[in-house]
């Protein structure tokens, strides 16, 4: 495999975890032994870092990047964060609304709650956005790691995004779902911030990731690792595919290329 790799880093939502956002025995014993061998084991997320922590427990990652790069932790520390204002946070809201319509649905990252203006209970779209604190956003008053905008027309989308062409922003594949971060806040900087605090080079990392969010984690680091069910272009710049998250893909090639 060339260079050893130092670092194995791994996409939540399905890489890492199954359809159903539970993390098989067999994916959770293969990174175990990973993590006997040497390899930090790292976590890269558009997750919120508190969303994410109810499926980590077990697997306790050496490296946690969430909200898409906005936050970073090695060994529970926090290397680096970037966040909107309180008077940014709802300049931001008040656009979307205009430019989106007044009901649009708005997720908000702190750094211990997940912020939505859900219409129904988020129990009944996925259990694992149950923790959600509900707000209609008035008088908001914390400052936020990501916002994130359900916009159904893509025409609508692309006039928020232009808006606020300063902002890194990302669509995901799964839905009408967009993220906002501050300015160049991408999984890219975050994993560059690790090697930096790890005195490890990127060529030393094999990634994971499956949606647009991971392309540049995938492009960047010394393997990227497509998942079977990644999108086309997730897969047209990995380093190697492999099989689904419904089929153990992440144990699946650790058990064959690093176990």
């Amino acid at each position: 495999m060339g260079n050893p790799k130092r670092i194995l880093l791994f996409d939540l939502d399905d890489t890492l975890l199954r359809d159903d956002k539970t993390l098989s025995r067999y994916t959770l014993e293969s990174v175990s032994k990973c993590k006997k061998q040497g390899f930090l084991i790292g976590i890269s997320t558009s997750r919120g870092e508190s969303n994410c922590l109810k499926f980590l427990k077990e697997l306790n990652p050496d490296i946690l990047i969430s909200s898409g790069g906005a936050l970073v932790r090695v060994n529970g520390k926090i290397i680096c964060s970037s966040v909107f204002s309180v008077t940014e946070v709802n300049s931001f809201i008040e656009t979307a609304r205009t430019i989106c319509g007044a009901d649009c649905e708005i997720t908000v990252d702190t750094l211990n709650v997940h912020y939505w203006n859900y219409k129904t209970d988020p129990k009944e779209q996925d259990q694992s956005w149950g923790d959600s604190v509900y707000t209609d956003f008035s008088d908001f008053d914390h400052e936020a790691l990501k916002i994130c905008v359900e916009i159904h027309d893509s025409t609508t989308a692309q006039k928020l995004c232009a808006h606020f062409s300063e902002l890194d922003s990302q669509r995901f594949s799964d839905g009408d779902w967009y993220k906002f971060t501050k300015s160049g806040i991408t999984k890219e900087k975050a994993i560059l911030a690790v090697c930096e605090a790890c005195h490890i080079d990127v060529s030393e990392i094999i990634a994971f990731g499956d949606d647009y969010a991971d392309i540049g984690m995938l492009k960047l680091c010394g393997i990227g690792v497509a998942m079977g069910n990644a999108i086309q272009e997730v897969k047209d710049v990995a380093d190697a595919i492999t099989l689904s998250n419904e089929e153990d893909g992440v144990a699946v090639y650790l058990e064959k290329w690093i176990i």
